[in-house]
């Protein structure tokens, strides 16, 4: 693979410290939600900046996927994406679980759930997931 980019970020403290970019571009504090046996402070947590990420990454590939059929996706698209986090069933470590929510205003609902399949195949965050995350993929 031929790599057009990189990001670079770090975190100290773990769920309960900070993170930020090398760029200076995202600083955020981290907290432990209470379900996970944290404060619930008033920081973010891995969970909801994957959450972020990959709907973004997705709604990008939808769009690419898109603009393969020369179709245009309007500019309030939205994909939203439930990230959970519990005790994996094997009882060695944790996992994650990721609904993805697509809602195409406008769009024969046909149509829609086709272009998702394709943004699945395409987005790099779906790719990285497959197997490994249990994950769904909807249209609203």
């Amino acid at each position: 693979m031929k790599t057009l980019y990189h990001a670079h970020g770090h975190a100290t403290g773990g769920r309960t410290g900070h993170a930020e970019t090398e760029d200076g571009k995202v600083k955020i504090d981290l907290s432990t939600p209470k379900e996970l046996g944290g404060d619930g402070g008033a920081g973010t947590n891995p969970e909801q900046l994957f959450s972020l990420g990959y709907s973004a990454c997705f709604l990008g590939a939808l769009k690419y996927a898109a603009g393969q059929e020369k179709v245009k996706i309007p500019e309030d698209a939205k994909v939203s994406a439930d990230i959970g986090i519990g005790p994996r069933d094997d009882g060695k470590g944790f996992g994650i679980t990721a609904h993805l929510k697509v809602s195409i205003p406008g769009m024969e609902r046909a149509k829609a759930e086709d272009l998702v399949k394709k943004a699945e195949i395409v987005c790099p965050y779906a790719h990285a997931t497959r197997g490994n995350v249990e994950s769904r993929f909807t249209v609203a």
